[in-house]
């Protein structure tokens, strides 16, 4: 049975190793929204380092994601002083599910806030696809489906929560989404 790969990307205001005290803040809501939503039904897996420092990305081994990739329009730090990004690969059983976890609690809490720790790229923020049963989506799938929905929109291969599509191509509305622009920003 195919399953729905997400991946999300965020450039931060300031690099993940700032003491800052919004930067902390940000921290401390991730781990809980990490808690959360590795919970909540539907939710399979997500890419971790198992030896991760905070702000080491670039040089984790991330096994079977992959080595660690971002978009090309990622233009900060990639050093665990300057790496001014949050961006997460994980594996759900389905929209709704997914659509569920991020839309409610301490996510859709987050997502509030999310001004307030991201910049406005002008790129989206997030992107699904459909793998079968058994793969592991790697960083460059993500990143790769990113940029294709950057510039293409919409489409099977990549596609939004407000433009979705099925395992076998087909359009599909998943109630509760609001229509928008392709491109969430």
């Amino acid at each position: 049975m195919p399953r729905l790969a997400l991946y999300t990307f965020g450039v931060l205001k300031s690099p993940l190793a700032d003491p800052g005290p919004l930067t902390r803040e940000f921290y401390e809501r991730g781990e809980a929204v990490y808690r959360k939503i590795s919970q909540h039904p539907g939710y399979l897996a997500h890419a971790e380092a198992p030896d991760g420092d905070r702000g080491v990305l670039f040089d984790a081994d991330w096994g079977a994601w992959g080595e660690f990739a971002v978009p090309t329009w990622y233009g900060k730090g990639r050093t665990a002083e300057t790496t001014a990004l949050a961006t997460t690969l994980s594996l759900w059983t389905g929209l709704r599910p997914a659509f569920d976890a991020i839309y409610t609690g301490v996510h859709r809490e987050a997502l509030n806030r999310r001004y307030d720790w991201f910049e406005r790229t002008g790129h989206p923020n997030h992107v699904f696809w459909w793998v079968s049963d058994g793969v592991i989506p790697t960083w460059q799938d993500g990143v790769s489906r990113l940029e294709h929905l950057h510039d293409h929109g919409s489409a099977p291969r990549a596609f939004t929560f407000q433009h979705s599509f099925s395992p076998d191509g087909t359009p599909v509305k998943v109630s509760g989404v609001r229509p928008k622009s392709d491109q969430i920003r």
